[in-house]
């Protein structure tokens, strides 16, 4: 073992105990029969720290060490993020990576799947294209063209105000003229933290989820998140925790995104919380 494992593997913390009955249940069912467990994440903000720059966002430095000590030990490990699949793959060093070769990452809410090196994906929307085309006249018009700018991503576009002078004023300013746009092109907006993102509709983390564990017939649930998109993966924990399945939601830590952190039954303290709770987890199942 090399000196960063040993100060890793030092520094784990037992696996810290939710605040909720259902969540204590959830914990208590993926301890139980981690075989039919399914721990999923999103990916920036949870298992990456949120920067100004998405190009510049990267993993937190332990976190393969710590899915790959965690995916052998239960049914699946899964990265449900609104990136292109193949950018989290990129962003997260996932590819290659020995223990890692059954992880699967649902890039666009669900409407791109990598695993094993393999993408499969639908053709575009076409009115990702239309809104493409028209979002700069939109911004300016809303007055908020100065440090707010836009992320292409393939298969959607975000706008980010975060590097403006005032934040919030420029996304409050620029919400109901994009989401004016993206519905003359079928399209949806899906706020977050300082970014309006506009995508096609019919897939969220929520659909993505929840197909997920059909798939993989899991019978107990993990999903660890950290903004407004990640909303709808937790309604659909909170649904199967209704028909008998048990969850655990876990909020990474953010005072941007209060509701998400209310409606968790465990909040950690951003992507080193999370890495911490994945290691931990591992530890426990040994």
């Amino acid at each position: 073992m090399g000196s960063h494992d040993k100060d890793f593997s030092e520094a784990i913390t037992p696996v810290p105990t939710p605040t909720t009955r259902a969540g204590r249940d959830g914990l208590a069912a993926i301890l139980a029969r981690p075989r039919r467990a399914v721990v999923a994440l999103d990916f920036d903000g949870t298992l990456a720290p949120i920067v100004a720059d998405p190009e510049q966002a990267r993993a937190h430095p332990d976190a393969v060490a710590a899915l790959t000590a965690l995916a052998p030990r239960i049914a699946a490990v899964t990265v449900i993020t609104g990136r292109p699949a193949e950018v989290a793959v990129r962003h997260g060093g996932f590819a290659g990576v020995t223990g890692l070769e059954h992880l699967v990452v649902l890039g666009h809410y669900g409407a791109e799947r990598w695993e094993g090196g393999t993408l499969t994906a639908p053709d575009p929307h076409p009115g990702v294209a239309a809104v493409r085309a028209e979002l700069p006249d939109a911004i300016e018009r809303a007055g908020a063209s100065h440090g707010t700018w836009v992320e292409e991503k393939g298969r959607a576009v975000a706008v980010h105000t975060r590097r403006a002078e005032d934040p919030q004023a420029a996304f409050d300013a620029l919400r109901q003229p994009l989401t004016d746009l993206a519905a003359r092109h079928g399209l949806i907006v899906e706020p977050g933290r300082m970014v309006l993102e506009l995508r096609p509709p019919g897939m969220d983390k929520g659909v993505a989820l929840l197909e997920h564990l059909r798939d993989t017939g899991a019978e107990a649930v993990l999903y660890a998140g950290d903004d407004l998109g990640d909303l709808p993966a937790f309604a659909a924990v909170e649904k199967l925790r209704s028909d008998g399945v048990p969850g655990l939601l876990v909020c990474s830590g953010s005072s941007e995104v209060t509701e998400l952190a209310e409606r968790a039954d465990l909040v950690v303290d951003g992507p080193a919380g999370v890495v911490r709770l994945l290691r931990a987890l591992a530890d426990q199942l040994g």
